[in-house]
């Protein structure tokens, strides 16, 4: 934190941030939080998330308010909601109930200024709802009907998504910010059992891989990743193949191909950050996992498509990108894999995943 313009910010006394997710756009809200944090260490900080996501915030150990703690690093109040199943059950009277007792949580605290990480509408709208005095936002959100619930627009700066939030969190707190790192939640028993299973499994350094992806046109080909672990194995590694929810076959057909050389592994949300922090290596796509290993500075390949890495890529962290020319920029939700991801080759990804395990550590 550096060149302070002003004292304003040391009269915020209740923040709230609202960011529900995806699992990447929390991971990168984060250091725009923690810069908040450091400019208001004596401001009760809230965060509404969705509930899947909310172990990015606190471990299942610990309560959702209280005193800070590393189960819970960086805020003093988790807010979750269920933004989709209210949408899919919007007419169950036990929907309208779990809303209101939301609602009534949310104002709780008497939030002075609501942030709104998201620019959708939805998220906009519960800043909104929170009754916060002032609401900020981007001048240009994701979704443009958000600003009509902001009272302080900002103009972000910077092409990636985290500098943007940062941006934002410098109008907040009126001050400049270098880069902090991102505190996630860390519980010592899961940590424990962490190394007890390694030990037990006789793993070593290992890679850890995650073959899922958002949608279709992120995902690069299992046999690919089935071959890069084969690859990876014979040269002494161990490979760790993360799947989430529904994702269980995609991992095994990689474990399979790769002659049973890469090992499955399902995980909650804590267990997932605690076996990312002892990862030799990570390579995987733009998704969530990826996010996860930058955030805690494990080197990474990355594996890019229709989605941009200008914007959504490794930061933080030593890195290789790679992402062919015939791709384009494109968020649509397409099954099918881009052929330009398609035309990423498994030398290719061999080759950055050597360059990245010769560098020194650290």
């Amino acid at each position: 934190m550096e060149n302070s313009r002003g004292n304003a910010s040391n009269q915020i006394r209740r923040l709230l941030i609202v960011r529900l997710g995806s699992m990447g756009d929390i991971l990168h809200a984060l250091p725009a939080v923690a810069a908040m944090r450091q400019a208001l260490p004596e401001a009760f900080i809230g965060w509404v998330v969705e509930e899947r996501w909310a172990e990015l915030l606190c471990t299942l150990a610990e309560p959702r308010s209280g005193p800070r703690s590393p189960h819970r690093p960086l805020v003093d109040q988790v807010h979750t909601v269920d933004t989709r199943k209210w949408r899919t059950e919007l007419f169950s009277p036990q929907t309208w109930e779990r809303v209101a007792a939301n609602l009534s949580e949310l104002r709780a605290p008497h939030y002075e200024i609501a942030v709104d990480l998201q620019g959708a509408v939805r998220s906009a709208f519960l800043a909104h709802l929170s009754k916060a005095q002032r609401i900020y936002g981007a001048r240009q959100p994701w979704e443009s009907v958000a600003s009509m619930f902001y009272t302080r627009q900002v103009m972000t700066r910077g092409k990636h998504v985290l500098e943007q939030n940062l941006s934002i969190a410098e109008a907040v707190t009126r001050i400049s910010h270098k880069i902090p790192a991102s505190p996630l939640p860390c519980d010592e028993r899961v940590e424990s059992r962490t190394d007890d299973w390694l030990r037990k499994e006789g793993i070593g350094e290992f890679v850890l891989m995650n073959p899922g992806a958002g949608w279709g046109a992120k995902q690069w080909p299992p046999e690919c990743y089935g071959a890069v672990a084969a690859a990876l194995t014979a040269e002494g590694l161990r490979v760790l193949v993360n799947f989430g929810p529904g994702e269980q076959a995609l991992a095994q057909a990689v474990e399979r191909i790769s002659e049973d050389k890469a090992v499955a592994v399902g995980s909650t949300l804590t267990e997932l950050i605690s076996l990312t922090r002892r990862a030799r290596l990570f390579v995987g796509g733009d998704t969530g996992p990826m996010h996860l290993a930058a955030a805690l500075q494990i080197p990474l390949v990355a594996i890019f498509g229709p989605t941009n890495p200008e914007r959504n890529g490794p930061f933080g962290t030593a890195s290789i990108v790679l992402r062919n020319p015939l791709s384009s920029t494109s968020h649509a939700r397409r099954t099918e894999p881009d052929p330009g991801l398609l035309a990423i080759g498994v030398e290719q990804v061999i080759a950055a995943a050597r360059d990245l395990l010769r560098r020194p550590r650290g």
